[in-house]
Order: structure tokens, then C-alpha cells, then sequence
């Protein structure tokens, strides 16, 4: 199968992850697919191929022989979609030589290159888009298409010389679980990559530090008519607690290695009301003092409202992988050196996000993050490149060479 029909395979399975569920994955369609990607692998003829009672897909590339000795490497990608948008019965379009100007998704859509400027950087490509109802999957099918088929050619061709190489596919990574319980022993790299970047050529080895804050508000209703000085309306308690967070921290106003609060959910009545943010900074120390100026404004709060009012949650989910990457610097050389060799001009740039890389690195798997030619994700302007999906394949196989050089 090509890397086109493989991916376009790949997006009609609705694979979407629920942050509310208690199960792990977190929903039952994700080990369709899953299953499927092993099944693909077996046919393939790679080696070791399991999905444990976690819903865990890998596989083996055997070494190619008398390279047996070379670092075992690995390639990561995840399944799930994000809850952010439906993922069911996507219905992809294909536009062949993109001429560079606004997309028509539907009847009342279009994808305008003065709102995504960087659609001009693609321009006589062939871009996989959605039809404005669905998110598309790129997030990261793309990704599990580029390494699978990338281990089809590796198998296919034997005279392409490489050390062992693991693939490993997870689910739950777009609500930060992705390797809760990730058997970094079993999965047996020395070092691996995630393909789960967007833009042509990005590198990144670094991430944010990232947490979520659920702010929980019990409100005291009483009839408007006689609620002075006695109603707590916990509508209101909930939109003061947002405004007392700087404006300008949050993602529309942010860059580079600049942080923010993210207002992600907000529900409520008079009586209850719930709200939840996600914290995001490069910086460590930024990082934590986000962390106690959310504690200080829900205080504040309390000392006007009363005592037991309010009710924070905040949950570190993951870290920046930077300084447990660094210390292995050929990791990131070698993957500019497959990107060059690829015709990629390497980004290196840090990712305004997280992957399941960025855990990994912490337990003991240094994994950075390289390119898959989606963009807009999470939403219904997500597109891919064809060319770019191309090129990525071509970075895996070529650090699968140069491994074992």
C-alpha cells in the first residue's frame, strides 16, 4: 500500500480519545485501529510484533545482518484524534498541484491564505484536506502511515543496511496519557524519534513544562429578587477568577518560547460552576510561578466569598524534554543529517506543546520530534502535504542507515 491509501485508510477510522473517561485507552475504537497497524505489521513480516493489555502496538525491523551490533533505534506515533472535534466519517479531499489559493472546504467554508498564510508554502503540492465538518487525522495518522510505510521499503529492500529498529504506536496522547504505561524496557531503543510535528523540516527537542488547573466553584442560590448580600452566583465567581489571569498570556497573544493560560472549559449555573485551563511554559521557574499565582487568585477569591467557595485542582501532566535530550546531542545531528539527505532544510524550534516524546524522555528514551507535514490540527482547516509526508518517510529511512553507520 502507498503512503496516500495508507493514510487515507488510516483517517476513516474514528479513533477520537476522551479526557473524561476513566479507562485506559480511554475509548474502545482506538484498539481498532491499533490492531490494525499490528496486523499490517505482522503481514509486513517485521518481527515481535504485540499489542499488550494497554492497547500498545509494536513491532520489529530485524537488523540487516552483521549490523546486529548497531544502537537499537525507534519510531513513535500515536493514534487517537483530539476530543477538541469529531473524527468520524471524515471524508478527506485531495487537491493535486495546489495552486497556492483559498480552499473551498464546503458550501459555507473556505480555508483563506489570508487567515493560514502558510499555505502559500505549498504551492504545487498535493494536500489532503478535510470538508469542513471533521477534523482530518493528520494528528498523527500521518505519522503512523509514514512509519509504516517506511518499514514496508526497509523490508522490501534488503540491501538498505540498518541496525534493529522498534516502531510503537499509543493511544490517548492528545489528553496526555499517551504512555502512562508504556513499557519502556520492553519497547527496548536506545533512542527514538516521534513523528508527530507539523511543518516541513521541524526538529524539536524541546517542549513546555504543562499542567491543567480545574477550578470547581459552589455557588449559594437564592431568588434575584432577594439576594442581596446573599447570593454567590458562581457564574460570576468563574469569570472574575478568568479576568484576574493576565490577558495577555493567553494563546492569541503568545509566541515562540512564550507561555500562556488556556481557558480549555467552562460550565456552570448559578448554583455550581466549573472551569479548566491548561498552564503551558518553556521555563521552569515561569512554569511554577503560573502555578502560584492561579493558587493566589483563588485565594483572593476565597477571602471575598468565603472559605471552601472555591475548590483548585492542579496536575503537573509533562515536562520539557530539553535537558534530557541535550546530553545526546548526536540524537539531534543525526536527524538534521537525515533531513539534509532528504532535501529538508532542518527547523529546529521548540514545540508550543507536548508529545508523547517528551515523557518518554523523561523514562529513560531520549525522543525528540520530527516532521509530518500536517498542519492546522485539531480542527476542521486540518490539512496535510503529500510531498512533505513523502520526505518525512524518507527521514526515517534514512536515519534507519545512518544508525547503523
Amino acid at each position: 500500500m502507498d503512503l496516500k491509501d495508507r493514510f487515507l485508510k488510516y483517517v476513516s477510522f474514528d479513533t477520537q480519545s476522551d479526557e473524561e473517561s476513566t479507562t485506559f485507552p480511554s475509548t474502545d475504537k482506538q484498539l481498532v485501529l491499533l490492531n490494525f497497524i499490528a496486523d499490517e505489521m505482522r503481514s509486513l513480516g517485521l518481527q515481535d510484533v504485540t499489542v499488550d493489555k494497554y492497547g500498545y502496538a509494536m513491532g520489529t525491523i530485524p537488523a540487516s545482518e552483521g549490523y546486529e551490533n548497531a544502537p537499537v533505534i525507534g519510531f513513535i506515533s500515536h493514534v487517537d484524534t483530539a476530543p477538541d472535534m469529531s473524527g468520524k466519517d471524515v471524508r478527506p479531499r485531495i487537491i493535486d498541484e495546489y495552486d497556492g489559493e483559498d480552499i473551498v472546504l464546503n458550501g459555507a467554508l473556505t480555508m483563506k491564505v489570508s487567515d493560514f498564510p502558510e499555505l502559500s508554502y505549498f504551492k504545487g503540492h498535493t494536500l489532503i484536506h478535510t470538508d469542513g465538518t471533521t477534523l482530518l487525522g493528520a494528528d498523527d495518522k500521518a505519522g503512523c502511515a509514514e512509519i509504516i510505510t517506511a518499514a514496508e521499503y526497509l523490508m522490501a529492500h534488503p540491501e538498505i543496511k540498518h541496525g534493529k529498529i522498534r516502531l510503537g504506536f499509543t493511544p490517548d496522547e492528545e489528553i496526555g496519557r499517551g504512555v502512562d504505561y508504556f513499557d519502556v524496557k520492553a519497547f527496548g531503543a536506545d533512542f527514538a524519534y516521534t513523528m508527530d510535528g507539523g511543518f516541513e523540516g521541524e526538529l524539536e527537542f524541546e517542549n513546555f513544562n504543562a499542567a491543567s488547573a480545574v477550578i470547581e466553584i459552589q455557588g449559594r442560590n437564592v431568588h434575584p429578587g432577594y439576594a442581596k448580600d446573599k447570593m454567590i452566583n458562581a457564574i460570576q465567581v468563574a469569570c472574575e477568577f478568568n479576568s484576574m489571569l493576565p490577558q495577555t498570556q493567553r494563546p492569541e497573544h503568545t509566541t515562540g518560547y512564550e507561555g500562556f493560560y488556556h481557558c480549555v472549559g467552562f460550565n456552570g449555573t448559578v448554583e455550581n460552576a466549573k472551569i479548566t485551563y491548561i498552564v503551558r511554559d518553556h521555563d521552569s521557574e515561569k512554569f511554577e510561578q503560573k502555578k502560584v499565582y492561579i493558587w493566589g487568585c483563588v485565594d483572593l477569591l476565597e477571602k471575598r466569598y468565603g472559605k471552601g467557595v472555591l475548590k483548585l485542582t492542579i496536575k503537573d501532566q509533562y515536562y520539557n524534554m530539553r535537558k534530557m535530550v541535550e546530553p545526546h546531542p548526536h540524537v539531534i545531528e543525526k536527524a538534521k543529517q537525515a533531513m539534509k539527505m532528504a532535501d529538508v532544510e532542518p527547523i529546529v524550534k521548540p514545540i508550543r506543546g507536548g508529545t508523547d516524546g517528551a515523557r518518554l524522555s523523561f523514562m529513560g528514551l531520549p525522543c525528540p520530534n520530527i516532521f509530518t507535514g500536517g498542519m492546522n490540527f485539531h480542527g476542521k482547516f486540518e490539512y496535510c502535504s503529500l510531498n512533505t509526508m513523502q520526505k518525512a518517510m524518507n527521514v526515517i529511512i534514512n536515519l534507519a542507515q545512518l544508525w547503523a553507520k
